[in-house]
């Protein structure tokens, strides 16, 4: 008698199907080199979420055509397994993914995928419910959250919040008994986490944009915390590709990402236009309405804010991948609680993985023909492609 399937605790895909997915993508991401005078049609993943608005925005605008390119319609899909599993049978060509995942994929499952650009900063939140009183992440205390992923900027930086106030994060059935000083994690596809928030399922929820503004104008929710308000200007998701189709097809690649640069910038300087032409109002890429995203891309009221000084957009859009900010996230997810074997991070050096990880050839001569970091940046850079990471919890 077979042996039921058991699904890895990371991603919800069983090791029969990732061990197939695996070998078909072992084939398509590592064979070969040759560079291809073909441009094929370009393939595109995403979820229903605003962290996709580059690659939507580019699509919509016609950014990808005028480069060039023979660009499918995106495909939407619904949770992050669904986009992870689909990347690695080679169904997407270029997608946007949580930035925690290709470190998982390249380290843990030493498949050959490549960080090209950051695709957006900041837009998410921790969310809970309008009449509850959650105010902050000592009230958390005994309480039920979820998670987009368990590799997600969203679980580390939830994580760094409950430590700073002495909680422990757990992960276990929500059936068991917290202690007062336990939080007990789990993950939820985003767009289940409005209802699940109003049906008493979860106490908060932290993901990514729309679904905080579709809780707060929907179901009477309330932002506990803006991310980009603990971390400033941190990255959420990151644009990536296959190592092979970057060898095969660098000019594709590189106009790509031509493409998506510009879209960024032209995001920033039209956030009311950005919003209707995602929304069902408008091209249809995002199932909200207008009025939900004209919320995202809204700044924030000042006196929501722990840190106003920082004048940090709700969402903000932002190309360059700063070394610093993916040497920080290496080192933060050695300490982050996650179902599954995590022994792969502790001996993962995190200045040496950034180099492995991250191409960032094509995002610099995209942005150099913008005028490199004047268009993402409102602030005078001494160094324009070296930062330093604030993050401060209170």
């Amino acid at each position: 008698m077979k042996s039921p399937a058991r699904k890895c605790p990371q991603t919800g895909i069983t090791r029969r199907t990732f061990l197939h997915t695996a070998a078909a993508a072992c084939s398509s991401l590592i064979a070969g080199t040759r560079v291809s005078a073909k441009k094929p049609p370009l393939r595109l993943g995403y979820l229903p979420i605003t962290d996709a608005t580059p690659l939507l925005v580019a699509h919509g605008l016609g950014y990808f055509s005028q480069e060039g390119l023979d660009v499918e319609q995106p495909v939407m899909v619904r949770s992050w397994n669904i986009l992870t599993e689909s990347f690695l049978a080679g169904k997407f060509d270029i997608t946007h993914m949580l930035f925690p995942i290709p470190i998982w994929m390249r380290f843990k499952q030493h498949m050959p995928v490549r960080v090209l650009a950051w695709d957006h900063t900041n837009g998410s939140a921790v969310t809970v419910r309008g009449d509850s009183a959650i105010r902050n992440f000592a009230d958390l205390g005994g309480k039920q959250v979820a998670v987009p992923s368990w590799y997600s900027m969203h679980n580390l930086v939830l994580q760094l919040g409950l430590k700073a106030q002495g909680l422990t994060p757990v992960i276990q059935p929500q059936s068991v008994s917290l202690a007062p000083h336990e939080v007990n994690l789990f993950i939820l596809p985003p767009p289940d986490m409005p209802t699940a928030l109003l049906g008493g399922k979860v106490d908060a929820f932290i993901v990514a944009d729309p679904f905080n503004a579709l809780a707060e104008l929907r179901f009477n929710a309330r932002i506990m915390r803006y991310t980009g308000d603990i971390w400033k200007n941190h990255p959420c998701c990151v644009i990536v590709a296959g190592q092979r189709f970057i060898d095969h097809h660098p000019v594709v690649v590189q106009k790509a990402m031509n493409a998506i640069v510009r879209a960024q910038a032209w995001c920033r300087k039209n956030p009311k236009e950005t919003a209707h032409l995602l929304s069902r109002d408008g091209e249809r890429y995002l199932p909200v309405s207008q009025e939900v995203l004209q919320r995202v891309f809204e700044t924030p009221d000042p006196a929501r804010l722990v840190h106003p000084e920082w004048d940090v957009p709700r969402i903000d859009f932002q190309p360059f991948p700063f070394p610093s900010a993916t040497r920080f996230i290496i080192d933060q997810m050695k300490t982050t609680r996650v179902e599954g074997d995590t022994s792969f991070l502790s001996a993962l050096d995190s200045g040496r993985a950034v180099k492995e990880l991250v191409d960032d050839r094509f995002v610099l001569k995209a942005m150099d023909e913008m005028g490199g970091m004047a268009p993402f940046c409102d602030c005078h850079m001494t160094l324009p492609y070296t930062r330093e990471e604030s993050v401060e919890i209170t």
